[in-house]
């Protein structure tokens, strides 16, 4: 599709694969992607969700997921902005590879970590690295309804030339007083004078930025470490938890055990069978193995993301039979009425048929 073509006044849906129109280098490492649909469809999520590229990587496709980093106030293209780690595939991939002209197939979009699904009429924003991203969609869609939003956004980085989006963000701080940005470095670059805060995120720095925290709904993404700091600083200063929310693709940290839906659990020694009812496949396992598992024992292509149940990629519908589930948020209640179920965090109860 040209950049000036008319857009198409329909909604893009997964059927339709993306054309990356743009890759624009933010960071040592860090590149944004921007798709649209071949059709000129425009693209509908709520600011703070992610979608799940396939990426053609040598070995077979790759699955991945992503924060769209772009704002749904601008629904004429989709943006992905990733951060290559050494141990890295399909981010590196996509930054020595990926370029205007390819298309890939995406999946989605998901999530509920988005201020529309927690309203409120004060945030605090808090991310490190590449956790700035859902943070920069939901500042940029306030920001585009053009009332004066109460925003503090607060980022951490390593040194300030790693700051994601630090130019746009000011420029629409400077144009809206309501937004308040608060660096935070680890160190400053060489020959570059760092005025900012240098340090790592504490209580003090938390209270300083947002001295009404307890006031706001708080939105936190980042690594592991820095989110578990996040949580244990609100917590020693009184936050109420039920206002904090984060966005997170690593296995969920839980203080309690989950426990088992309808008192239904896998038995280790029971041998069931799941049949693929589209390819005509079967394959036997335990009842303590997930239908993901007996997709891959049977040979049967499943796209997977996260495997612990929060991005939704391996989404999938029964045919028959019971399964035991407990998932992160990567499915709704209403489509598990439906029949739907995901295979990474399902195990059979007894035999099972599943459309695939």
């Amino acid at each position: 599709m040209a950049a000036n073509a008319q857009p198409l006044l329909q909604f893009w849906t997964d059927d339709e694969p993306l054309e990356c129109v743009n890759f624009l280098p933010e960071a040592p490492n860090t590149a944004s992607f921007t798709f649209r649909p071949p059709s000129g469809a425009l693209f509908h999520f709520n600011a703070g969700q992610f979608v799940t590229l396939e990426l053609p990587v040598a070995g077979g496709p790759l699955h991945r997921t992503f924060t769209i980093s772009s704002s749904p106030s601008r629904p004429t293209s989709l943006t992905v902005t990733v951060k290559a780690q050494p141990d890295s595939l399909g981010t590196r991939w996509m930054l020595d590879n990926l370029r205007p002209g390819m298309r890939i197939k995406a999946l989605g979009p998901a999530g509920m970590f988005s201020n529309v699904v927690h309203p409120a009429s004060k945030y605090l924003f808090i991310s490190a690295g590449s956790g700035i991203t859902p943070m920069m969609s939901m500042t940029t869609q306030l920001y585009d309804a053009g009332s004066d939003p109460d925003i503090v956004f607060i980022n951490c980085a390593r040194r300030p030339s790693e700051i994601i989006f630090r130019e746009r963000l000011e420029h629409m701080a400077s144009r809206l007083p309501g937004i308040a940005l608060t660096w935070v470095v680890e160190e400053q670059d060489r020959y570059a004078p760092w005025t900012g805060i240098k340090g790592q995120l504490n209580q003090l720095i938390l209270g300083l930025a947002a001295p009404d925290y307890l006031e706001r709904e708080v939105f936190c993404c980042g690594p592991e470490p820095f989110m578990r700091a996040v949580r244990e600083a609100l917590t020693g200063l009184g936050f109420d938890m039920d206002h904090y929310h984060q966005e997170s693709f690593n296995a969920p940290i839980s203080d309690r055990p989950v426990e088992p839906e309808d008192d239904v659990t896998p038995d280790e020694d029971a041998a069931v069978e799941v049949t693929f009812a589209k390819s005509g496949k079967t394959a036997k396992i335990k009842e303590t193995e997930t239908l993901l598992a007996a997709a891959k024992a049977a040979g049967v292509p499943l796209p997977s993301g996260c495997t612990f149940g929060v991005c939704g990629t391996c989404k999938i519908k029964t045919k028959g039979g019971q399964v035991h589930m407990v998932h992160n948020g990567g499915i709704t209640d209403d489509e598990i009425e439906e029949g739907y179920v995901l295979a990474c965090c399902s195990n059979p109860i007894g035999d099972v048929s599943i459309d695939a």
